[in-house]
């Protein structure tokens, strides 16, 4: 069986890879699939997401965490989650929850999910305690204060190498 764990992960944080790695053997394989939260392309009104780092350096901060884990891949998929369910065959979505607002929000997106493709039968994983305050926002505001040596313990370290080179490119351009 075939599953596909689907986020903007902008960027990865350690509490998505304890997610991947418990759910690691109960799959053949992974699709960690980077993706743009831009609901404004499928409904008016809705809202496109802005982002840190472009797709292509989201999917190789991915690449970098996940790259321990044999029945993992990371792919960059740019349409909707409904379809890559049917293009790769996966028979589950993993969705990590840290609280109930999580839960909630990944509830709504689960019904939508089922009633337009019986494939996307969503799993929900909860989030090991000692991750339950990190998320991908806070990093992202530890990067912009510059403060990267504070991403120890938030970010998979080959992954906080690549931002670090990232961060100097940028301020050498």
């Amino acid at each position: 069986m075939k599953a596909l764990m689907p986020g903007s992960f902008d960027p990865m944080t350690l509490g998505h890879l304890n997610i991947l790695e418990r759910c690691a053997p109960m799959f053949e394989k992974i699709y960690v699939a980077v993706m743009n939260n831009d609901m404004s392309k499928y409904e008016e009104g809705a809202s496109s997401k802005t982002y840190m780092f472009t797709p292509n350096q989201r999917l190789e901060i991915v690449r970098a965490t996940v790259s321990h884990i044999p029945n993992a891949e990371a792919v960059l998929w740019e349409g909707k989650l409904i379809d890559f369910c049917d293009e790769y065959e996966t028979v589950a979505v993993i969705r990590g929850v840290r609280n109930t607002k999580d839960f909630e929000y990944e509830l709504i997106h689960a019904k939508y999910n089922r009633e337009h493709n019986a494939r996307a039968q969503a799993i929900f994983v909860p989030a090991d305690e000692k991750y339950d305050g990190l998320s991908s926002t806070k990093i992202r505001e530890v990067i912009a204060k510059g403060e990267l040596s504070a991403l120890e313990g938030s970010v998979h370290p080959d992954a906080l190498t690549y931002i670090k080179q990232l961060n100097l490119k940028s301020e050498r351009d």
